[in-house]
């Protein structure tokens, strides 16, 4: 039994990259995870932050990947933070890592003002009171943002960062438009993007975002990344993501011009 509730046993993730205990009700590693872990990017003796971290997957395989940096995840469900804690400890990432349970919406509290480095986020894909409601309390907290909107995050975000501090974010298409709004609305210019298509048949589904606060009004557009390829199995540029090493690609350079 997990805390709060039953949970799986260990799982590998990531080809074995990570061993990870999962809610049975609740968020659990899918490909939102792989694609915000990969596109994310952290220096040695930078401090991330991870915002919803649920049971720490991104925060871990962050921290794992770019040892030389110190991951802290907050989520506002208790019983998911303990899973992050033990998580960790089984990954043998505890002196890179940390998790709290607290709000988002808190973080003036919680953290001291400009206090990290890069902060890493896949925000619920609706506000409340849009779509069809879930059955299950936790993914409503974790989907359907019953808690925050994306206006929360963006605030939450702003307050976080230090000043010409990254943003890196996994969002729903279809909300490009209002993603791009609040950032703005609070000093956080989109500089690199990358839409995410199932196949290079289909509309992009989400979309892969970098931010500075404070940066400047420049942004550079990537090819797009397709997950799977016309034979129905996943590209190389996807595989990329599930390596144990930093994928690369040509986001880095540009994002640091």
């Amino acid at each position: 039994m997990g805390v709060n509730g039953p949970s799986v046993k260990g799982e590998a993730i990531l080809y074995g990259f990570l061993d990870m205990i999962q809610p049975e009700d609740g968020p659990r590693v899918n490909m939102d995870t792989v694609l915000l872990a990969g596109f994310a990017a952290l220096k040695s003796g930078e401090r991330a932050i991870e915002l919803g971290c649920a049971h720490g997957a991104v925060s871990l395989i962050l921290a794992k990947r770019f040892g030389g940096a110190f991951v802290e995840g907050l989520d506002v469900q208790p019983h998911l933070v303990e899973l992050a804690r033990e998580n960790a400890g089984r990954n043998g990432l505890t002196e890179n890592t940390a998790f709290r349970a607290g709000d988002l919406r808190d973080v003036r509290r919680l953290y001291r003002h400009q206090s990290f480095d890069a902060v890493v986020v896949n925000p619920p894909y609706e506000d409340p009171g849009f779509g069809r409601r879930s059955e299950s309390e936790v993914n409503r907290v974790a989907r359907q943002g019953e808690l925050c909107t994306l206006d929360d995050v963006c605030a939450a975000v702003a307050f976080l960062l230090k000043n010409k501090g990254r943003l890196f974010m996994v969002m729903r298409a279809l909300r490009l438009a209002d993603t791009l709004a609040a950032l703005r609305a609070y000093k956080i210019e989109p500089r690199l993007l990358r839409m995410v298509h199932p196949t290079p048949a289909k509309d992009a589904s989400v979309f892969l975002l970098e931010a500075r606060r404070n940066g400047g009004p420049a942004m550079t557009v990537l090819p797009p990344l397709y997950i799977y390829d016309g034979s129905g199995e996943y590209t190389e540029e996807l595989m990329r993501f599930y390596r144990s090493e930093p994928p690369r690609c040509d986001r880095e350079e540009k994002s640091s011009t």
